[in-house]
């Protein structure tokens, strides 16, 4: 069977200002692809945007909000004309213990990293669906099986987008729409901790090693090797799904 031809199709990546979601963009764009770039940080998105180079557009968009990604697709549509692919790829993981977590800190966490998702699939399948099909691609990880630490919240945001990309397969079966977990490991790009608090950092560092967190989890892999899995998957022909990708080192 033949592979799924990218070039000129449209994909949506959020989080692709940097790290992964600007891996993706890249190898994207390598493929002949068209790619919208959503991120809440619009300088650092445009910037990576023009770094692309013309196949790559820019739209500042908090995904957290419901009206600003129905806005945001509305532009993609304006812009490209058309929605084939959604990376659901940006997350954010506020350190802090259940016990003292913050009201603004939990709410941020949890409707970027599942209410955005939900967001964006529920703007993305009617677009996809004119299209006669395309493929979502919902970026988790493994710490849904081993919570790390201070991050409890963010593997459970994590755990489940996984849960509703099973429940969402199996709502859009037979309309040629499918459905991908990427659950990744370490990266050895990666802005998640910038905003980290170093005291906090500090002891969580201390219960990462001592309870073998890192041992686990073996060296954090380059997000090209992981954008480039991603290209694969959606290149597979259509009568296969990958269900589940866990990428870990060797």
């Amino acid at each position: 069977m033949d592979a799924v031809p990218l070039a000129g199709k449209v994909a949506v990546v959020t989080g692709a200002s940097r790290g992964l979601g600007k891996r993706i963009c890249e190898a994207f764009a390598g493929a002949g692809m068209n790619i919208a770039m959503l991120s809440r940080s619009g300088e650092s998105l445009a910037a990576a945007a023009a770094e692309i180079g013309p196949a790559a557009a820019a739209f500042p968009t908090d995904i957290a909000n419901p009206a600003g990604v129905a806005h945001a697709f509305s532009a993609v549509v304006r812009r490209f004309g058309a929605v084939d692919y959604l990376i659901n790829n940006a997350a954010l993981g506020h350190l802090q213990s259940i016990e003292d977590a913050d009201d603004r800190l939990l709410q941020e966490e949890v409707g970027t990293n599942l209410l955005g998702t939900i967001y964006c699939m529920r703007a993305a399948i009617p677009l996809m669906r004119s299209r006669g099909g395309g493929h979502i691609v919902n970026v988790t990880s493994e710490s849904t099986r081993a919570p790390y630490p201070f991050l409890s919240v963010y593997a459970a945001t994590k755990a489940a987008v996984e849960t509703l990309s099973v429940g969402l397969r199996t709502e859009l079966r037979g309309e040629n729409i499918r459905v991908t977990i990427l659950r990744s490991g370490r990266m050895s790009e990666s802005g998640f901790n910038r905003h980290w608090p170093e005291a906090r950092r500090v002891r969580y560092r201390e219960l990462v090693q001592a309870n073998g967190f890192y041992a686990q989890s073996g060296e954090p892999i380059s997000p090209q090797i992981a954008a480039r899995a991603i290209v694969d998957v959606i290149r597979m022909p259509l009568a296969a799904n990958v269900d589940l990708l866990e990428l870990r080192p060797t």
